[in-house]
């Protein structure tokens, strides 16, 4: 995304202030694992949250072992970035949001079929396995001497957060807006931020951050619908997949990454 300095200082030679200009940031594709291409071969695209990241990567790998022949591409990004992108034409089967408002707009424009929800989450502060900031809880995101990240505006993660902190009556001294969790995720890792609002899950995934907890009396629980679009290539694909995700299976295999039943 373009990103635009709105303010010059900087703290311990790190991030500048930033704004996200342009929620349409480039989005990682992540393919599927190349088995060889044959003629029977089916492709399925499946663009989902990017804090799906690893339970799908599971979950593609058990659906192509059930169904042979299917090659299943996951394009993972901000659901906010999925959802114009499937608005403007994009190809996408199945798409797999991290809040129901990016699939309502999909499913209002005709874009999808009848969404349901598989899985919720919440939130919680991560910070680097250090802590160098000392960051003991939300109240740390007013202190204008640390280097804070949340995801964008639109973005769940970055909606949910305002709606944490407006909550817990925090005025956050934000550095940077993310286009994604992941990507928020990754600055945390590296040390560039001392605190970020990010999902239970990614937290969870990560080897390079602790988790904060976040109070229950302001947490969000964040609730995944799925759905079919409607100008997919791959409608029969597209019904298994959905059907696969909310099958014991696949919500066996959320369960073991976090996420909570629907």
């Amino acid at each position: 995304g373009e990103v635009a300095s709105a303010g010059g200082r900087r703290r311990r030679g790190q991030l500048p202030r930033v704004w996200l200009v342009g929620l349409l940031a480039p989005v990682l594709f992540v393919a599927a694992c190349d088995r060889g291409s044959t003629a029977s071969e089916s492709e399925l695209l499946v663009s989902a949250a990017a804090s799906l990241t690893d339970a799908f990567a599971e979950i593609e790998a058990a659906f192509e072992s059930a169904n042979p022949g299917v090659d299943v591409v996951l394009n993972l990004g901000g659901s906010s970035v999925l959802r114009e992108q499937i608005l403007e034409g994009a190809p996408a089967d199945v798409f797999a949001s991290a809040d129901i408002a990016n699939m309502d707009l999909v499913v209002a424009a005709d874009g999808a079929e009848i969404s349901q929800v598989f899985a919720t989450n919440e939130l919680q502060i991560a910070v680097p396995l250090d802590n160098p900031g000392a960051v003991a809880g939300l109240a740390d995101f007013g202190d204008e001497e640390l280097l804070i990240g949340l995801c964008a505006p639109g973005v769940p993660c970055g909606d949910f957060a305002e709606e944490v902190l407006e909550r817990a009556g925090v005025t956050a001294s934000v550095d940077t807006y993310e286009p994604s969790v992941r990507a928020l995720l990754t600055k945390i890792e590296s040390g560039d931020l001392d605190a970020g609002v990010v999902y239970v899950t990614d937290g969870a995934a990560s080897e390079a951050v602790t988790g904060v907890e976040i109070p229950a009396s302001v947490n969000v629980t964040a609730a995944y619908p799925i759905a079919a679009t409607s100008g997919g290539s791959n409608a029969d694909g597209a019904g298994a997949f959905v059907a696969f995700v909310l099958s014991a299976d696949g919500q066996e295999i959320l369960a073991r990454h976090g996420f909570g039943a629907p």
